[in-house]
């Protein structure tokens, strides 16, 4: 049964959702509104894994630099491309704290579905309901004291295209897999 309403995407769980025990409460969010795993696997990742991975261009840097630059009260003349590049190593560190869960989800509207049920990445507007929402109560503000990046609980991609070169940069052909869940007949029905 081929679907073209279909897509993928690829979810990261940091170290925290490893470290507190609720990769399967995670999990479970994204299979109960339909999207189905296509592969999953465990990582310890290296700094160069992490490096490509988080790979930047300087308008990417100034962007994020701006956007911090704002929420930790930094002064209008600062630069903003090293704070951008600050915020990258710190998510490499972080990221080598514990291992990784990989994962490549599927279904229709995969990309925003993860992006909706996982929440916005600054906590203090994540809603209760998301994934963000529930599980972190971090902010800017807390992170930047304690000089460590804002504990996001999870990396989600941000569109089809991006989606795909991360699916391919983290895993293998052989080890994604094709299968049906016989709810799919359901959630992808036609009329007939």
């Amino acid at each position: 049964m081929k679907h073209l309403t279909k897509e993928k995407t690829l979810v990261l769980l940091k170290p925290d959702v490893i470290a507190r025990g609720i990769v399967g409460e995670i999990i479970q969010r994204f299979e109960r509104v339909g999207l189905k795993i296509s592969a999953i696997k465990m990582i310890q990742a290296s700094r160069e894994v992490l490096e490509k991975h988080y790979e930047k261009d300087e308008k990417w840097f100034r962007e994020k630099g701006e956007l911090y630059k704002k929420k930790l009260g930094m002064p209008e003349d600062a630069d903003p491309i090293p704070v951008g590049k600050n915020i990258v190593e710190g998510l490499i560190h972080d990221m080598q704290i514990s291992p990784i869960i990989a994962v490549v989800l599927e279904g229709h509207n995969a990309v925003m579905t993860v992006k909706r049920l996982t929440g916005p990445t600054n906590i203090d507007e994540a809603a209760p309901g998301t994934i963000r929402g529930d599980y972190s109560h971090d902010t800017f503000e807390l992170a930047n004291k304690s000089n460590r990046p804002n504990l996001t609980i999870i990396h989600a991609t941000d569109n089809p295209t991006e989606a795909q070169k991360e699916i391919d940069f983290w895993f293998s052909p052989d080890e994604i897999h094709s299968y049906e869940r016989p709810e799919e007949k359901i959630h992808y029905r036609t009329r007939i």
